[in-house]
């Protein structure tokens, strides 16, 4: 019943805005692995990371990719030019002449 009680005071004491914060402050890191075997021979293995802190402590710790990433940047995306695409068809028709009808 004690027990109970205590989970119940820290529970109620610590809103999901406080919980929130701190995660985000310290930030949590989950991985877990996934190997397949099949007769003691390992078919696969994937190994996942999640990390999930706030972007300073992200900068932080070294993991700001998203700086650098285009996809990500305020500016607008660059458009083929005219002389590129024009490139790119006249190589699709030099291919496609190529293959058997």
């Amino acid at each position: 019943m004690a027990m109970q009680r205590a989970a119940q005071h820290s529970i109620e004491s610590t809103n999901l805005a406080d919980l929130l914060e701190r995660i985000l402050d310290k930030g949590i890191v989950i991985a877990g692995d996934i190997r397949i075997k099949l007769v003691d021979v390992e078919l696969l293995t994937l190994q996942i990371r999640l990390v999930i802190c706030s972007v300073d402590k992200a900068r932080e710790m070294g993991m700001d990719w998203w700086t650098n990433n285009s996809m990500f940047s305020p500016r607008p995306h660059q458009e083929l030019s005219t002389d590129s695409l024009a490139s790119i068809e006249e190589r699709l028709t030099n291919i496609e002449s190529r293959l058997p009808s």
